[in-house]
């Protein structure tokens, strides 16, 4: 389900720090904290594929299973599924919770990239 045009990784708990929190320092990833089990997850899944191909590159996702990465969704706090994180600098600079339609995810993407 996932498109060749922008970056994008599985991540688990064991190279989270180094892929997320230093490599957040080369540009704006989002992490999109997810269950199989979680219909909202499976219908945010295209929206992201679609949005971030607009972005040509310029946003890196990572996809994180929350079922087996229980302790980072902890670490962070993580109420529900899914929730979609924007790091840079190893900094978390804001999240959304739940499938949300194109529109604002281009617009939390927008207000999240640096210039």
């Amino acid at each position: 389900m996932h498109s060749d045009s922008y970056p994008f990784f599985d991540v688990d708990e064991h190279e989270f720090d180094e892929k997320i929190i230093k490599g957040s320092n080369n540009g704006l990833i989002l992490l999109d904290i997810w269950a199989e089990w979680c219909s909202p997850c499976l219908a945010l899944a295209p929206i992201l594929d679609r949005v971030l191909s607009e972005y040509e590159g310029k946003v890196t996702l990572t996809k994180l299973d929350a079922d087996e990465n229980m302790r980072i969704a902890g670490r962070y706090k993580v109420r529900g599924f899914p929730t979609v994180i924007a790091f840079l600098n190893g900094e978390e600079l804001g999240r959304f919770t739940s499938a949300q339609p194109a529109h604002r995810v281009r617009e939390f993407i927008d207000e999240h990239l640096p210039n």
